[in-house]
């Protein structure tokens, strides 16, 4: 009897530890400045990793090792389209990240840095869009101009 109970505390104290490593990896995922930005920009509909690059003003190769952090926190998802990578939040989040990308909107009214990223967002989309033609993939094309994949 006691070998069962013993059996079943460690489960529970292993299923424990899992989750705490997994809230551990998202606050870490959180915890970045530049994580947090994308993901704001992300609450807004899906983006194209350049567009993402262009709006946060840093290079392609910082935002996609920023997004691979993101994908393995099961915080993104991204899908490729010919020359482009589109990222978009996960279908389904874990409900602490849920609970956490909740607060976002409202940081946005207190972090001019956030609300910038916004901005520049809006602007970016509707130039590209402007730039799109016949050549641009369809996905990548209703992306620029109705911003949703």
């Amino acid at each position: 009897m006691r070998k069962i109970e013993y059996a079943f505390a460690r489960i529970f104290y292993l299923c424990f530890f899992i989750r705490m490593i997994k809230a551990a990896k998202l606050y870490q995922c959180l915890g970045d400045a530049t994580r947090l930005r994308i993901l704001n920009l992300l609450l807004d509909g899906p983006l194209c990793v350049c567009h993402l690059g262009e709006v946060l003003e840093i290079d392609q190769p910082k935002v996609s090792r920023h997004l691979k952090v993101l994908r393995s926190a099961g915080a993104v998802e991204s899908h490729r389209c010919h020359n482009w990578t589109i990222c978009r939040l996960a279908a389904a989040p874990n409900p602490l990240l849920a609970a956490n990308l909740k607060a976002l909107p409202s940081l946005r009214k207190s972090d001019p840095e956030l609300a910038a990223d916004i901005e520049r967002r809006t602007d970016v989309v509707a130039r590209w869009g402007a730039a799109c033609d016949e050549k641009t993939p369809g996905i990548i094309r209703n992306l620029c101009l109705t911003n949703s994949c």
